[in-house]
């Protein structure tokens, strides 16, 4: 759910290079010379185990199969959201907020796949802070967080539902969230259980946390990939061919994690160097992440798309394309589609 800015050295990856040939804004995909027809997917972040069923799908062929050439567009200077929205890239990595906010302001969005089904944030804090056992103790305490615009409302309704006042102070984080905390520059952070709360574990600086879900929040679906209204439209049956390789990619991650992540490190082999975080990662995600309460993948509710919206209206977090505040909630019924799932009527 939290994005995080990119390093120099990601945001010096060219974009144009890759996109030039094969943007969105054509009236249909670009074909290549073996007849299979381009399709560009920007990252949100360096490759992680949020994106391991795209690099199982792609080192499996299962792309290929479909007849697609994907293009997987490094993680630069321009979130995916606004590459997905201006329509150079055809799908992209993103998050319910992202999604919410954008939307919200009138960019042609839209979320086709939900990558996590389980929130995959929480209040975390030291293991040995034997003060802090509730949200309710973050009263007066130091918050490190990313600066993004909602954390501070979702925090405080989270405080506030477990009894406390909601008053806090914030600092900007400028290195990971455990290592904040264990530095004794902040009490509380939100860190993704799946990747750095695990990398907390595996340093043996271990976190203690809140889950969301357990003090009202409503649940968020914290990984997605999203396209837009104009690529959906124009190309319906390749957004259903690549959604049908990804649903396939992440099946395979829930059914083999442990093989799964050798696939992702082979593809990564650069950037994934902690191979043990990787292999718990892919683990804890394919146990509890991947797959909803009922089994499915993928699959997205219009219930949590309303009440995460609703909260940010609430908060006055949303505005239209002028920057002004919204003043009613919107409708969210357009926010997303589960119509170009492999089971898709």
């Amino acid at each position: 759910m939290l994005r995080r800015t990119a390093p120099p050295a990601l945001a010096a990856l060219t974009f144009l290079a890759v996109t030039t040939a094969c943007s969105a804004d054509a009236d249909s995909t670009a074909a290549a010379e073996d007849g299979t027809t381009s399709v560009t997917l920007a990252l949100d972040w360096t490759p992680n185990t949020n994106h391991t069923g795209i690099y199982v799908a792609r080192a499996k062929g299962w792309f290929k199969d479909a007849g697609i050439d994907l293009k997987i567009v490094p993680y630069g200077s321009t979130a995916p959201e606004t590459l997905i929205a201006s329509h150079q890239a055809d799908f992209g990595i993103s998050y319910q907020e992202g999604v919410t906010t954008a939307r919200a302001a009138g960019q042609d969005i839209t979320s086709v796949y939900a990558v996590t089904q389980k929130t995959d944030v929480t209040v975390s804090v030291r293991a040995d802070r034997t003060d802090i056992t509730s949200p309710k103790d973050l009263d007066g305490r130091t918050y490190a967080g990313f600066g993004a615009p909602y954390e501070k409302p979702l925090l405080q309704k989270v405080i506030k539902n477990a009894g406390g006042t909601g008053d806090f102070r914030q600092v900007t984080l400028n290195t990971s969230a455990y290592a904040a905390l264990y530095a004794g520059k902040a009490d509380f952070a939100m860190p993704m259980p799946t990747w750095e709360g695990l990398e907390a574990k595996l340093s043996g600086k271990p976190l203690k946390d809140f889950q969301l879900s357990d003090y009202g929040f409503p649940a968020i679906y914290s990984t997605l990939i999203a396209s837009s209204d104009q690529f959906l439209k124009k190309n319906p049956a390749v957004a259903k061919k690549f959604l049908a390789a990804v649903d396939k990619g992440y099946r395979y991650a829930a059914e083999n994690p442990d093989r799964a992540a050798d696939l992702l490190i082979a593809g990564n082999k650069s950037v994934l160097t902690n191979t043990k975080l990787v292999k718990e990662s892919s683990e804890l995600l394919a146990k509890e992440y991947y797959r909803g309460a009922d089994g499915t993948i993928g699959t997205q509710s219009a219930a949590r798309w309303k009440a995460f919206a609703d909260f940010e209206y609430d908060a006055g977090l949303l505005v239209d394309g002028n920057g002004k505040k919204l003043t009613e909630a919107p409708d969210t019924s357009s926010f997303f589609t589960n119509g170009y799932l492999p089971d898709a009527k």
